[in-house]
């Protein structure tokens, strides 16, 4: 029996090319997909190489997708033991006031860094990385400033710069006494960049990330995640692998997504800015990993995947007695 399977999945390898097994929907290997946005990258991130781009090097309006280097600064801050998860942070006047995407702080109230970075990371909230771009740093100005000297000491490219820590841009953010007439603006591969060092430095980040849902303690307040592709989350635009990273939208940007998946040892970072609908970003991403995973697998790590699919026990392949 084990001869026969064996052969005829031989006679299968010399009939189709193992680049162009079909897993699920995936597109077949070395055609690119038709990806419907302003502007994409995808990225192999455990050799960095960039495996598509369209205006990749185009600076864009990134929505929430800024709070990255929000959440990177932060986080090597508490590596490097300057601050901690379990500091209290007392809201301000100004972070209460910040508008869009927000968890409604009040002027006053204390939360604690772990809080408020899970209310970023999960739930991109507007006023918690306001609150702790002041606490890290003593003013949102200050922050800023640190955001764009890591920009430059991870090398992201001139075309990049930050001008809040939370990625609203002027029409619809609070009156700063610092503001600038300029909004901030990244390019898609540099956001790729980012995501790529901020999973490489701080691969907890994907813990927190992959979260369904985070608590506000004392509030009873529950937050869901806008990462639509979590297998958690079961939904239409679930993606299995997927654990990270950022979603976000603003007039100018229209819907963004950074996201990460993980397959068998290989890692993707794609990066989509600029849809129509907060759906289609993540319709795009899923064409985007389909094609980069059939580019980065192995042929033994396809036909693993091939024989998943159909129902047929891979173990044929691994058996080493003689047939």
């Amino acid at each position: 029996m084990k001869k026969r399977w064996l052969w005829l999945v031989m006679m299968l390898l010399m009939i189709v090319p193992i680049g162009a097994v079909v897993i699920g929907n995936i597109e077949r290997a070395g055609f690119k997909p038709k990806v419907d946005a302003r502007a994409v990258v995808l990225m192999d991130l455990n050799t960095g190489r960039i495996l598509l781009s369209k205006n990749g090097d185009i600076p864009l309006p990134p929505a929430s997708m800024s709070k990255l280097m929000t959440e990177l600064v932060i986080l090597d801050d508490i590596k490097t033991g300057k601050r901690s998860w379990d500091d209290e942070v007392i809201i301000s006047d100004l972070a209460a006031d910040v508008r869009g995407v927000k968890i409604a702080l009040k002027s006053g109230e204390i939360l604690t860094v772990r809080e408020l970075f899970q209310s970023i990371t999960v739930y991109s909230a507007n006023d918690a990385a306001v609150a702790l771009a002041e606490h890290f740093a003593g003013s949102e100005e200050a922050f800023v400033r640190k955001m764009n000297a890591k920009a430059k000491e991870i090398g992201l490219s001139s075309a990049t710069r930050f001008v809040n820590a939370s990625g609203v841009e002027r029409d619809t953010a609070n009156d700063q006494a610092w503001s600038t007439d300029e909004e901030t603006v990244m390019t898609a591969e540099d956001t790729a960049k980012l995501a790529a060092h901020l999973i490489r430095s701080h691969p907890d980040i994907l813990s927190t990330s992959s979260k369904t849902q985070t608590k506000i303690s004392g509030r009873n307040l529950y937050l869901s995640n806008t990462n639509w592709m979590l297998p958690s989350l079961g939904g239409p635009y679930s993606y299995e692998g997927t654990d990270g990273l950022k979603a976000g939208y603003t007039v100018n940007a229209g819907y963004c997504f950074t996201g990460t998946a993980e397959k068998q040892g290989s890692r993707l970072v794609a990066v989509v800015m600029g849809t129509e609908s907060k759906e289609a970003r993540f319709e795009e991403t899923r064409k985007l990993f389909d094609y980069g995973f059939a580019k980065t697998l192995t042929w033994r790590e396809r036909l693993d995947d091939w024989f998943q699919y159909s129902g047929v026990s891979a173990a044929i392949t691994r058996d080493k007695r003689p047939v």
